[in-house]
């Protein structure tokens, strides 16, 4: 296997709505590189945000998507973890476009990259890397909850013993995530609102209670801790409204505490927040697990996460379940409009 001089990508060229289909080929690969074809790649909300607003771009024609999982088909001389052959999953970096996925290959740092169990299909490896990522930055970062020891070490599965945790939005990718690291890290409650049209599901992850997300006020969700510390608020929606509710959580619940979110602050939610008697702190992480700040925790993630012996072959970690927008890249635009509608506990999917 090897790279071909030159493939197929999805192309973002400056001011336009939409992107072209046109060929690229990748830079040379660095000693601690692998080259991977990708077979599959997620669509999260920051790739149409991009399209759209032209954020986090600073060159055209651009590459988006970082979601993915594929084949590796090159390794770099100093490599050691993986192999030509190996079927990988990973979370693309935005601005590097060799190291983005809507395209048919690209190039990622071994040490970001992890192996794809047997039982596991591409389709549903694609969509895990991202979102997981987010979750671990809120949850065990200093930029988020800061939670410690995560549960790939020793002592990881009782850092949230005796507490209990409200999860906003648990249909979503993020929530769903949230919701399984959660119970890995062994909180004693975790309380989520969804469309309970997910609720069986949401509890196999391992949320203890699931609210109407159309009906439950703070106080319900105050009930729902059946007596526990509310340790903290994940928000895993973070427009206003849930950042509103997050602090009116906390205050109702008699707790100073974070609410954690994934988009950017909204600054009524910020001020409510400062106005209440108690000190609660509305916060945004950003899950770039490439950053070098992050990568104490993404890189023993990956490896947690993957293989035959990881979370996902022993069913301790459950992807989330793939819909797939038929048609390639040709058909990118049509699975970015699919995401930004809005899809609840489905993960939107191309093949490249």
């Amino acid at each position: 296997m090897s790279v071909p001089s030159s493939f197929r990508a999805a192309l973002l060229h400056e001011k336009s709505p939409e992107h072209t289909i046109a060929e690229r080929s990748l830079g040379p690969l660095g000693s601690d590189e692998v080259a991977i074809k990708v077979t599959a790649t997620a669509i999260n909300p920051v790739d149409w945000k991009i399209r759209d607003y032209s954020v986090f771009l600073t060159s055209y024609p651009a590459v988006l998507g970082s979601d993915a999982a594929g084949e590796v088909v090159a390794v770099g001389d100093s490599v050691q973890n993986l192999a030509v052959g190996d079927r990988v999953f990973f979370q693309g970096i935005i601005r590097n476009y060799d190291a983005s996925t809507f395209q048919q290959y690209c190039k990622m740092p071994a040490e970001l990259v992890g192996k794809t169990p047997k039982a596991i299909s591409d389709q549903q490896a694609a969509g895990i890397s991202l979102a997981t990522i987010a979750g671990i930055t809120g949850l065990y970062d200093k930029t988020g909850r800061g939670l410690a020891p995560p549960p790939w070490e020793q002592g990881g599965d009782r850092a949230g013993s005796g507490n209990a945790l409200v999860v906003l939005g648990g249909s979503s990718s993020v929530g769903q995530y949230v919701i399984q690291l959660a119970r890995l890290s062994g909180y004693d409650r975790i309380v989520t609102n969804s469309s309970l049209t997910h609720e069986a599901h949401l509890k196999e992850l391992g949320a203890h209670v699931v609210l109407d997300r159309k009906q439950a006020g703070p106080q319900d969700f105050v009930a729902a801790l059946n007596g526990l510390p509310l340790d903290f608020v994940f928000d895993a929606i973070s427009n206003a409204d849930t950042q509103k509710l997050g602090v009116e959580i906390l205050n109702s619940a008699g707790i100073e505490s974070q609410v954690v979110v994934v988009q950017a602050v909204n600054s009524e939610a910020k001020e409510l927040g400062a106005s209440k008697s108690l000190k609660i702190d509305v916060r945004q992480v950003l899950g770039l697990g490439s950053s070098p700040d992050l990568r104490y925790l993404s890189v023993p993630l990956m490896k947690s996460l993957g293989g035959e012996d990881g979370w996902l072959a022993t069913g301790k970690f459950t992807p989330n379940r793939p819909v797939i927008v038929e048609g390639g890249l040709g058909k990118i635009d049509e699975a970015l409009d699919k995401n930004r509608a809005g899809v609840s506990g489905e993960k939107v999917v191309i093949l490249p």
